[in-house]
């Protein structure tokens, strides 16, 4: 599903709260989307509640979760409440670099940009005092980027991270251009002139966009490890006719691998599924898990999400069926 209009904001948030009824081990995380969806439906109060509601149940990411109450209380007017979460995080110093990022991104839509520049120098500091260049972790060069944003927005001469955030940005299209002020601010304009123009350079973009974008994922073949494919068969038993045993689902996933590189496939991988994630993607697509039509397609929504791991292994590493063997020892030598 993807909600274009308030109402079907609300409808999906709806299906999110049921959805995390029945799978408390993944509520968390379905919840957090549930909430988006009730600030995309302008439903803020309620999402505050489911909010607070999480950082009453000890949260795997409470950092994270304040700070998007935070942006959320600021949308409909409790700048102050906003502003003293926003402060009490800073003082926290969370090592989580979204967090850092939805407060500067949240003082920067309110023009409090002095203030989202320090905040984010604050978080570039705590976040790269261990890791730099390309060894940081996506999140932090995310919120490099959004530093740059906001320096550019500020007439800031670069530093050495933003310099960084340069190196790191791949794009056709430099930071520099991309975060230009009058680009920034054309984007609220109602002028159709400078709208005009502002899809004009958008379109020139998409090319290097749509070249990501068609980057093949890894064509991928699905691994159910043994104690989550006892757990699906017995809850499922539509599915035996799939995986008659587990030994025969081992000796499957080795041969048709073996038989896409033979084609000449490339980019092969392997994904782990698991009995919970699995119903959580068939309530998705309002249907059973008993249907085999959904494993494909389950498949491969795992493998566009990253979840692959690249077939085959080396020969000296581990085995992908987890028998702790190697490879070569185990299905390389079958």
């Amino acid at each position: 599903m993807r909600p274009d209009m308030p109402a079907d904001h609300a409808t999906e948030a709806e299906r999110l709260l049921r959805t995390a009824g029945r799978y408390p081990e993944d509520q968390e995380a379905l919840l957090l989307q549930a909430a988006a969806h009730l600030e995309l439906a302008g439903d803020r109060t309620r999402a505050t509640t489911l909010y607070d509601e999480l950082l009453s149940s000890s949260p795997s990411n409470p950092h994270l979760i304040r700070s998007l109450k935070a942006a959320n209380l600021w949308e409909y007017g409790h700048e102050a409440e906003a502003r003293a979460i926003i402060e009490g995080l800073r003082t926290a110093m969370p090592s989580d670099a979204g967090a850092w990022e939805i407060m500067a991104e949240t003082l920067e839509a309110h023009d409090e940009l002095a203030l989202a520049e320090e905040t984010a120098t604050q978080a570039a500091t705590l976040l790269t005092r261990d890791v730099s260049g390309p060894d940081l972790p996506h999140p932090t060069q995310s919120l490099l980027v959004t530093r740059h944003r906001i320096r550019r927005m500020l007439a800031l001469p670069h530093d050495d991270w933003d310099t960084l955030a340069d190196t790191l940005h791949t794009a056709a299209v430099p930071l520099d251009e991309l975060h230009d002020p009058k680009r920034l601010w054309s984007l609220g304009s109602s002028d159709p002139a400078e709208l005009q123009a502002e899809i004009t350079r958008l379109r020139s973009e998409l090319g290097s966009y749509r070249t990501a974008l068609s980057r093949p994922f890894p064509v991928a073949v699905l691994h159910w490890p043994e104690a989550e494919l006892d757990e699906l068969l017995t809850s499922y038993p539509e599915l035996e006719s799939e995986y008659p045993t587990y030994r025969a689902h081992l000796t499957d996933i080795e041969a048709s691998l073996r038989e896409l590189a033979a084609a000449g496939t490339p980019n092969l991988g392997i994904v782990p599924a698991t009995v919970p994630s699995y119903e959580a993607f068939a309530a998705s697509e309002s249907s059973s898990p008993a249907n085999a039509d959904l494993l494909p397609q389950y498949t491969t929504t795992l493998a566009a999400r990253g979840r692959a791991t690249p077939w085959p292994p080396a020969r000296g590493a581990s085995c992908w069926c987890g028998s702790g063997r190697t490879y070569g020892e185990c299905h390389a030598a079958e």
